[in-house]
């Protein structure tokens, strides 16, 4: 009897670790990490950008900090203590408001030579961040909406790094997977009248499309809600801005 039940035992062993391994190595194919096509790119100043390719764009991951355009002329810095100025100014400008966020950019910059991305690059038109938030699980009808979309499919989670290298954390439940790779950092943003709001809290992007002649369509995220909110800005705000490949 006790060889049979050492037998019984012996048997019930190998079948537990058989069933354990084929149950984790289903589990790990299951689980197999996105792995993201990258590159670089660099400006005229010698800046160089990691970039990521999401569905067939290729997206630079980090903010711009370019100072002059693509032809060398130069971009107006319209410094954080001179408000007026910039609430004023109808050329292109920026300005720094932390570095690791990148340059900050009224829309003039933008339109003003079409010259502010690095050569085979440009600022993304408004259609252009639709394809990337549709290519993320945004439908096609909730891609033309303006305010927040893509919620349910948890875009912002896609697109975001985690809370602990980035965002703050404590606000709501929303953690970057970044599983996009498009790293996107909460950079705020230089209001019309130049001062700077939600810096480390939310970030702000442009696309080159206009909604009329005094507004341009902007993104924002935030980890307060797991969408990306598209709406539109007067000209002199000052957001950051990301390029896609030409």
């Amino acid at each position: 009897m006790a060889s049979l039940k050492n037998r019984n035992i012996g048997l019930i062993y190998l079948f537990f670790i058989g069933f354990s391994l084929t149950f984790f190595s289903c589990k790990k194919k299951s689980q197999k990490e996105v792995v993201n096509e990258t590159g670089t790119v660099t400006d005229i100043q010698g800046n160089a950008y990691n970039t990521v390719k999401i569905g067939n764009q290729w997206w630079m991951a980090e903010n711009l900090k370019v100072k002059v355009y693509n032809d060398s002329s130069k971009i107006n810095e319209i410094f954080l203590d001179s408000s007026i100025v910039w609430s004023k100014t109808t050329k292109g400008a920026f300005c720094s408001i932390g570095s690791r966020f990148g340059l900050h950019y009224n829309w003039f910059a933008i339109k003003e030579s079409k010259k502010l991305a690095p050569t085979g690059w440009h600022v993304p038109s408004d259609e252009e961040w639709k394809i990337m938030e549709r290519t993320l699980g945004v439908s096609q009808p909730a891609s033309d909406e303006t305010g927040w979309r893509g919620a349910d499919q948890k875009v912002c989670e896609k697109l975001i790094i985690k809370a602990s290298v980035g965002w703050p954390i404590g606000l709501t439940e929303v953690y970057g997977t970044n599983v996009s790779g498009f790293t996107a950092l909460p950079g705020g943003c230089r209001l019309f009248d130049g001062s700077v709001s939600d810096l480390a809290v939310t970030g702000y992007w442009w696309s080159a499309g206009e909604k009329d002649s005094a507004k341009g369509w902007y993104r924002n995220m935030s980890n307060g809600n797991n969408g990306v909110f598209r709406y539109f800005a007067d000209k002199n705000y000052g957001f950051n801005v990301r390029c896609v490949k030409d």
